[in-house]
């Protein structure tokens, strides 16, 4: 019986215990609420320093030595604003010469130099192509007893602006102009009293609209112009009141006095067609080709005025070349052997002529 009491009272002890931990269990903990966004980066205000330092750390003193710098294989290049114009700049001297001392064949000393210069500036980017071109020629030749002749003497300029419907084809929609003339007086020699030709008599507009051909990479320009306007100038009246050139004569009296003065300019409207081609044919050899044909709707349909020039450059180093050229020209507005009496009277009419020059020389050009 006693026993009985005793397992009862631990029983109860035990349950008595259960319940109290159980009500401790059942009570809610106090919860604090987050007060920083989700978004928000906490920042120490302070840094624990390392105390232990772990064993095999390597310390170094933070000391830069140029000892071991190697320079840069490729050169740093500063970000450049890409242009879109090319420019070239090319100026030259060609020089022939002939000595002679105490030769027996006989012969005169002579020399002869020629300079030149071109200027190139062409603009392309994506459906516009602007060229332009500026050339220009004079050479003189010094011979004993004699005095200077004129050999070279050339005014050209160029300028094609093109516009192509994209950036595939190399077709393009142009309007081109052309002007020529010469720098001083030229002469039938030995006369050097009445000029044959002087600056801008003649000269040489034409202006037109047509298509070009101007391929990708290549130095190559074809121009095709079915309506062009070609303009003869002929600004010395001496030379307008003698219709040189193709411009309409002075009239005249039977004495000889001049009624009506010579025109100085000759319109023309017809078919031109232009090509410029550069290319280097072998190692340092380079063609410069260059070709204009050019036929009148209104006056002389069918007869084609030609102007074809062919030089080929052979580069010895940067600064030597040796120059072969020729030149061709027909104009059947250019007459010659034209005979006229002493009034003025043409006797002997004058007919067109083939015109052809060549040159040879050796010399110094410089590019920049």
């Amino acid at each position: 019986m006693q026993l009985n009491s005793l397992k009862l009272t631990a029983f109860l002890f035990l349950f008595l215990c259960v319940s109290k931990i159980s009500a401790q269990d059942s009570i809610p903990e106090p919860q604090e609420i987050d007060s920083i966004a989700i978004d928000t980066i906490v920042i120490r205000s302070f840094q624990n320093q390392i105390k232990n330092i772990p064993r095999g750390a390597n310390l170094t003193n933070p000391v830069i030595s140029f000892k071991k710098t190697k320079p840069l294989k490729n050169k740093y290049q500063r970000f450049k604003i890409p242009s879109f114009w090319d420019i070239e700049n090319k100026i030259g001297m060609n020089f022939s010469e002939v000595a002679f001392v105490n030769w027996n064949a006989g012969g005169n000393n002579s020399i002869s130099g020629a300079a030149n210069a071109k200027f190139v500036r062409n603009y392309k980017f994506r459906y516009i192509q602007w060229n332009n071109d500026l050339e220009v020629r004079y050479g003189l030749n010094a011979q004993e007893d004699r005095e200077l002749r004129k050999t070279e003497d050339v005014i050209r300029f160029s300028s094609t602006f093109g516009y192509r419907k994209d950036t595939i084809t190399n077709w393009y929609y142009s309007v081109k102009m052309n002007f020529n003339t010469q720098f001083s007086n030229g002469y039938k020699y030995p006369d050097t009293e009445s000029p044959i030709s002087t600056f801008m008599a003649p000269g040489y507009l034409f202006l037109g609209a047509g298509t070009s051909y101007i391929p990708e990479g290549k130095k190559f320009n074809l121009y095709i112009s079915p309506v062009t306007q070609k303009a003869t100038f002929v600004l010395d009246q001496a030379l307008a009141n003698n219709g040189s050139f193709g411009v309409k004569k002075a009239v005249k009296d039977a004495e000889g006095n001049i009624l009506e003065k010579g025109q100085n300019v000759y319109m023309e409207l017809g078919f031109l067609i232009t090509n410029t081609w550069e290319k280097e044919i072998m190692t340092n050899v380079f063609m410069n080709h260059r070709i204009s044909l050019y036929t009148d709707y209104l006056n002389s349909l069918g007869n084609i005025d030609v102007d074809w020039e062919l030089n080929f450059n052979l580069k010895v180093n940067k600064y030597i070349t040796s120059t072969i050229g020729t030149q061709v020209i027909f104009d059947d507005d250019i007459l010659f052997d034209e005979v006229t009496d002493d009034d003025g009277n043409i006797t002997q009419k004058g007919v067109p002529k083939i015109q052809f020059k060549q040159i040879l020389g050796v010399g110094l050009s410089y590019d920049f």
